[in-house]
Formats: C-alpha cells, structure tokens, sequence
C-alpha cells in the first residue's frame, strides 16, 4: 500500500478563514451543505476525540457519495493508529496532535501491504484488482 495522505504538524495547519475551506463539524450531515462542493478545495472534518468516530463517515460520504475531489483533511484529536483507516475513508491529510513523532506515524503505513476489501479510495477488492499471485 503506498501512502497518499499527507500529514501536517500542528503549526503547519494554517485555518485562515479562506472561503474555499469548508470548516464541517463533527455532527453535521454532508449531504445537508448548502455550498456548491466544486468551489471547495479542503473540507476540515474534526475528531473531537478518538472515540467519536463521526467524521470517518463523513469523510465516506463526501469522497464516495458526493464525488468531492478535493483535500479532506483530519483535525482535532488523531492518532497515529487511526491514520490507516482515516486514508482509506476517504481523508487526503491529517493533523497530527502536539508531540506526535511523525516518523512514528509514517511507519504505520509499511505495516499494511495490502487489503482484501475494497474502500473509499480503491473500490474494487482485492481479488478483483487483477493483482492476484503478484
């Protein structure tokens, strides 16, 4: 599995109030947003811990449901074991909290080659890729 989420420092993620960020919180409903998606570069979706796992679903539906193509980014409390999933749902970047060793949060993603079910990124499963014996 190559990685294609991006993770950012803490200082690096720069809110700015640029109307092309969509701040969505954690309760909403994607499919309630009343802007056109297409003017949107980054959506923000927001884990206020790592037990609600809300903005997973949002993620899912915005990528899969809604056909955005831009940035979706994971903010708030992530966690390098959550990374892999985030990816797989959907998310093109991550926050990493304060402290967190990025080089820690890169590993986890040699830990997985590969996976048998298909997701939000990569919708075929894998034994429907054409990989197989490969």
């Amino acid at each position: 599995m190559s990685q294609t989420l991006k993770l950012l420092a803490t200082e690096d993620h720069v809110d700015d109030g640029d109307p092309r960020v969509l701040q969505l919180a954690n309760d909403a409903d994607p499919q309630a947003i009343e802007v056109c998606l297409q003017d949107i570069d980054r959506i923000d979706l927001h884990f206020p811990k790592f037990t609600d796992g809300r903005a997973y679903s949002q993620a899912f539906l915005l990528r899969r449901r809604m056909g955005f193509k831009g940035d979706i980014r994971a903010t708030g409390d992530v966690l390098i074991d959550q990374l892999v999933q985030m990816e797989r749902t959907g998310f093109t970047s991550a926050v990493l909290k304060e402290g967190v060793d990025a080089s820690a949060a890169q590993r986890q993603f040699k830990r997985f080659s590969a996976f048998y079910q298909g997701d939000a990124v990569h919708v075929a499963p894998h034994f429907a890729d054409g990989t197989q014996g490969a």
